[in-house]
């Protein structure tokens, strides 16, 4: 090592010493400038880009809210939010980047400016304390005389002392020199190399991102480019359209309105003719209301062998005359009024005025071939609607998982590694595996985790089990698979055809064996499907009635009855279990797993090509999710939901996973449905919203939530377009409300009889 300053010229004290210190303290004064001004800068940056984070948050949050809205069309409704789903794994990556610059460059540098730089500081200021100190001892030693001998002994034996201590003082300080210079060089470059690399590993995450969406992209814009043409050959003929209307319109007598006089008593949706017409008030006074012209004039229809009216589209019709067999229609030209004709009843009269002496002939004729038509058909038809009960109740039972006995200190990594073959990826064998795919519940290496990216989000969404966080239920549903369960369904035929797994580092042999693992599912056995045996599904049964009934005794009494009704519907439908499920379609295994809380066996229907969406038609119309609301496990729903179950998917009595969850209780089963865009909007036959049967249920943890929701919808709606993502109270009570339903859900099954506290 090159030293800065020598020892020797240390106790020398010489010129070329005091020479080189002055040189070595100007150094480092301008090199604490130098790094001061270094990490205000890094700070500035780091300040800058999570600003950037959040701005760009805020953008694919509108692009998400873009795609909602354009759900009608599928192409863009695709293409936003696989686009938005790109962005936010940028946002992730950025997020990391600036988190690994803030230890690297911020923390690090700063650590040296405050220890290492202050220890010099320290050591200069006790150098040049001693340094005086022995100046003063030898002018003091010069000045005395020679025949004072006590005072000669005495500035000589002061003198020793304090050349002494110089030499010890000044050899600590040059080494404290030395040592800084020396180690100033390794800490700059291993700051700057960290933040290199940070840089290196975000750019290539970037890189491995758009290549997987690169073909997507181009796929895309062929397809735009076709859509160009095809919207530049519909602006022709819509042009061209409106030219020959144009022309027609300018030929046409707006006297009376032509197109309003026809009628059709077999029209296929039942309205025999519609229009506008002026109504008289059915008031005593009988008047016309003139200043408010928009309050008489309706839009009447016949239809369903009645005559109704309404305001707006949106408006539920308000029935003038319930059945048209009993009334007449006349002429009115006994009144002022143009135009006037009457429906008599045998309880009341409508007096109605059209537009034209047209359109009163053919509202009239209408009404007379109505009623004729009605005596014919021998009666009207009404409609009948099927009330039947909605699926039993279950209580919310997450504590009961054996992977529960993990501790809570472990990491991610530790908790998902412990799993049985998850030490190893699951498609190459690779010791260690740092990443997973979630939706899946497997394991896997850096090289196998990007094959799986390029397979798109609906085969294998991926997450780093180091860098990301980790939702308790995502952490549950990992502990639930794991590598040896879905590979006993994936690989079972592996053996059978002959095939042998690739090796790591054999990039193509890899892709083309995970793309036939997952997307072709050549090796699943396509001829078997697991069914449990009579007496384990018997159990199963009375263990999910008895569940069920246990979670009705904690309803309010307004909500007893209904959740009774559901109770007995259900048990009707668990009988149904104990059918021979030896060749159960994947659909009804899914439906049936999901209620009996087992991921393995879901995982086995989806492989053998169950519909995450497929409903019962024999119950309802019932989804699995809903049967995993029934079944009251919260890993179960987001196992659903992270293989794309449709959270607003309802029933036959239009009760969606949302409206289900409510009715029974379960806390975390809304809180996860409301975090993943459940419509709480959304009612059921009853016209009851989820907020509604809370109330009514007297539960106050689900009422605050879906009041909290709602208030933070209302929130993004008046912030507008750009507007904030929602309230940050409001992320962080939903937070805490997701920990508390994974880890301590007994703390939730708590509901309070008195509602009048809403």
């Amino acid at each position: 090592m090159k030293m800065t300053v020598d020892f020797e010229e240390c106790l020398k004290d010489s010129p070329r010493f005091r020479a080189a210190l002055e040189e070595v303290e100007g150094d480092v004064a301008e090199l604490e400038l130098k790094l001061d001004k270094l990490v205000k800068l890094c700070i500035a940056m780091i300040d800058t880009g999570k600003a950037f984070c959040v701005a760009n948050k805020q953008f694919m949050n509108g692009i998400r809210d873009l795609a909602q809205y354009s759900s009608n069309d599928t192409v863009v409704e695709t293409s936003l939010t696989k686009f938005s789903d790109s962005l936010q794994e940028m946002i992730n990556f950025h997020t990391i980047l600036f988190d690994q610059t803030q230890r690297s460059i911020k923390a690090q540098l700063q650590n040296f400016v405050k220890e290492d730089l202050r220890k010099f500081k320290d050591a200069k200021k006790q150098f040049e304390k001693v340094s005086e100190e022995k100046e003063n001892a030898l002018v003091k030693n010069a000045q005395v005389q020679r025949n004072k001998q006590h005072e000669v002994e005495e500035a000589t034996n002061i003198l020793t002392a304090t050349r002494k201590c110089f030499r010890h003082i000044a050899l600590d300080y040059v080494l404290q020199i030395n040592v800084l210079q020396s180690k100033r060089r390794s800490e700059i470059l291993k700051s700057m190399l960290s933040f290199m690399y940070a840089h290196l590993a975000f750019f290539h995450q970037g890189y491995d991102l758009f290549s997987e969406l690169g073909p997507y992209m181009k796929d895309l814009g062929a397809q735009l480019d076709r859509l160009v043409v095809d919207a530049a050959k519909e602006k022709r003929e819509m042009e061209q359209k409106h030219s020959t209307i144009q022309q027609k319109a300018a030929l046409q007598d707006f006297s009376s309105d032509d197109s309003k006089l026809e009628y059709n008593v077999d029209a296929a949706n039942g309205i025999v003719m519609e229009g506008y017409l002026f109504k008289r008030a059915s008031n005593a006074f009988k008047t016309w209301n003139r200043k408010k012209p928009d309050h008489i004039r309706r839009w009447f229809s016949i239809q369903n062998n009645q005559l109704v009216y309404q305001k707006k589209f949106k408006d539920n019709p308000t029935v003038v005359v319930e059945d048209l067999r009993l009334c007449t229609v006349k002429h009115c030209e006994d009144i002022e009024r143009r135009f006037c004709f009457e429906v008599v009843s045998p309880t009341k009269s409508c007096m109605l005025q059209a537009d034209s002496e047209k359109l009163r002939q053919a509202w009239i004729k209408a009404v007379q071939t109505s009623i004729a038509t009605a005596y014919r058909e021998k009666g009207d038809e009404s409609e009948k609607l099927d009330k039947k009960s909605s699926p039993s109740t279950g209580s919310l039972d997450s504590g009961n998982e054996s992977k529960d006995k993990l501790l809570k200190g472990e990491s991610a990594l530790q908790r998902v590694q412990c799993i049985p073959g998850n030490a190893s990826c699951c498609d190459c064998g690779l010791a260690d595996p740092r990443w997973a795919s979630i939706n899946l519940g497997i394991t896997l290496c850096i090289e196998c985790s990007g094959i799986h990216r390029s397979l798109g989000v609906h085969f294998s969404k991926v997450r780093s089990l180091t860098l990301d966080t980790w939702e308790p239920e995502l952490l549950k549903l990992m502990c639930e698979l794991g590598n040896d369960v879905i590979n006993r369904v994936y690989e079972a035929n592996l053996g059978k055809m002959g095939i042998k797994k690739p090796q790591p580092g054999q990039r193509q042999e890899k892709e083309a064996y995970i793309r036939a693992k997952y997307v072709e599912r050549k090796f699943v056995d396509k001829y078997s499907i697991s069914s449990s045996p009579p007496e384990q599904e018997k159990k199963i049964v009375s263990k999910s009635c008895e569940e069920k009934r246990l979670s009705i005794s904690k309803l309010g009494p307004s909500d007893q009855g209904r959740a009774s009704s559901l109770s007995s519907e259900g048990e009707r439908q668990d009988s149904s279990v104990l059918l021979d499920s030896k060749h159960l379609n994947p659909g009804l295994q899914l439906y049936r797993a999901s209620y009996e809380k087992n991921l393995p066996k879901m995982a086995e229907a989806l492989a053998h090509g169950a519909d995450v969406n497929w409903a019962n038609s024999e119950e309802n119309k019932a989804t699995p999710l809903i049967q995993a609301v029934l079944g009251g496990s919260l890993v179960t729903c987001e196992f659903l939901l992270q293989n794309g179950a449709n959270v607003n998917q309802r029933d036959v009595q239009g009760r969606g996973p949302l409206h289900h969850a409510t009715v029974l209780g379960h806390t975390g089963q809304v809180c996860l449905f409301l975090k993943r865009g459940a419509n709480q909007h959304a009612t059921d036959e009853e016209g009851k919203d989820p907020l509604s049967i809370a109330v009514e249920a007297a539960n106050a943890d689900i009422v605050t939530l879906l009041r909290l929701a709602r208030m933070n919808e209302e929130m993004r709606e008046s912030e507008g377009l750009y507007g904030q993502p929602g309230d940050e109270t409001y992320q962080d009570i939903f937070r805490d409300f997701s920990q508390m339903a994974s880890n301590n859900p007994e703390k939730l099954n708590r509901f309070q009889q008195d509602s009048q506290k809403f």
